[in-house]
């Protein structure tokens, strides 16, 4: 890409988790843009989609390796994006992202309204604009009040500088508790516009774990064969899961509607095979038909963060126009003396921790749920997670994932 193309960039950044940073000369302009009303709702089908695109966001992304993805947060900086986007720009994202701009807008708000709140199980969400303040960037007024009323999101003028880096991730850092020190190391010369998503959850277990249940020097099995020691936290959990070659469960935040959601495919199916098979309606369905009946689980304690750059995945599925200078269609967005804009970057930062008490992760899901015991003295089902498996924290009430990922290894 030429030097005269390269001018004409949008910098989207997508994240999940913390960041760190300094003071600037960053000034909001929040209190000056009057949100647009919003009926907020999600219709039938809506969360089907929704649950296509954060296992499709997964699949494209992963390498084999551990990986955790946040489809709540990139869907909320998508999502304001696309309400700037017009034409073929448009149709591709509501393609990949399954939904209409408008319905996005109105599944979204719907679902991240009765995120929690309590002390003992919080999801914080927060949305920006952060736009170019030297005369060279009119930002749209209506795709504000758009991103104000639907997406709750703040508005900041900055003069782009190194100290606006510091206020863009101590913006982060703020609303994400800490978790990712950083989301931006730079903000190149040719960025005008920055569109923020800060996603963090804090749950403790419905039932934490006593020391009973926390055996050491455990054995968890690559893909490969190869043993690694892991701690297994070892429970009784009261909703089973079932699919096509491969089981698991639902172990409940207290409050009872977010959960820990494990699959491990069924011994000789390979991870990737069965995330090959699996499809987001089926997904979606998987957890919607959480079987109440005893489930002896194991969870490893495990924590760790991930960094990418979600460019070509999201090109691979389909949203190509927007990153292309010559032909994306973002106009909707503003207008900047540079010339049109695109997508020159999505960056997303994933962070969690999972131990004895709780769960501790950038945009993520918290539940508890009621125990319940199996009618007949039937053989219980046993999913220890001693080897790769697909995991979620998920909203029960919708059956989404606000985080997706894949554990391959303890090392």
């Amino acid at each position: 890409m030429n030097k005269a193309k390269r001018v004409f960039a949008l910098l989207l950044a997508l994240l999940c988790l913390a960041g760190c940073g300094g003071g600037g000369e960053a000034k909001s302009l929040t209190e000056h843009v009057r949100p647009a009303p919003v009926e907020a709702g999600m219709e039938e089908g809506d969360a089907a989609a929704l649950a296509g695109f954060s296992l499709e966001l997964l699949k494209e992304n992963w390498t084999g390796e551990n990986l955790l993805v946040s489809p709540l947060s990139v869907f909320c900086a998508l999502g304001m994006t696309a309400n700037g986007a017009r034409g073929e720009t448009l149709a591709q994202m509501e393609a990949v992202l399954g939904l209409p701009a408008e319905r996005l807008n109105a599944a979204l708000a719907a679902w991240t309204a009765e995120l929690p709140k309590e002390k003992d199980c919080r999801v914080d969400l927060a949305n920006s604009v952060w736009i170019r303040d030297d005369g060279s960037f009119q930002a749209d007024e209506d795709f504000l009040k758009t991103a104000a009323g639907w997406y709750g999101a703040e508005v900041f003028a900055s003069p782009f500088d190194a100290a606006a880096v510091g206020d863009v991730n101590g913006w982060v850092e703020k609303n994400t508790h800490g978790m990712i020190p950083k989301i931006l190391n730079k903000i190149p010369g040719e960025t005008v516009m920055l569109l923020v998503n800060a996603l963090a959850l804090e749950a403790e277990w419905a039932e934490i774990y006593t020391d009973v249940q926390v055996w050491e020097d455990q054995i968890f099995t690559t893909g490969d064969g190869q043993e690694q020691p892991v701690t297994l936290m070892y429970s009784s959990e009261s909703r089973y899961l079932r699919d096509e070659n491969a089981q698991g469960f639902l172990k409940f935040y207290k409050g009872g509607r977010w959960a820990f959601a494990a699959l491990l495919p069924d011994e000789g199916v390979g991870l990737e095979d069965y995330l090959t098979s699996l499809t987001g309606e089926r997904l979606h369905q998987v957890l919607a038909d959480a079987e109440e009946t005893e489930v002896y689980a194991a969870i490893p304690k495990f924590k760790g963060e991930c960094s990418v750059t979600l460019n070509e995945s999201l090109k691979a599925m389909g949203m190509t126009d927007a990153f292309e200078a010559g032909s994306a269609d973002l106009s909707g967005l503003g207008v900047s003396e540079m010339g049109p804009l695109f997508i020159s970057q999505v960056i997303h930062k994933t962070y969690i921790e999972v131990d004895e008490r709780g769960t501790k992760a950038g945009a993520a899901t918290a539940v508890l749920a009621d125990a319940g015991a199996a009618p007949d003295p039937e053989p219980v089902p046993v999913v220890h997670l001693d080897r790769p498996f697909l995991y979620m924290l998920v909203d029960t009430e919708t059956n989404l994932p606000a985080f997706i990922g894949a554990v391959t290894s303890m090392e």
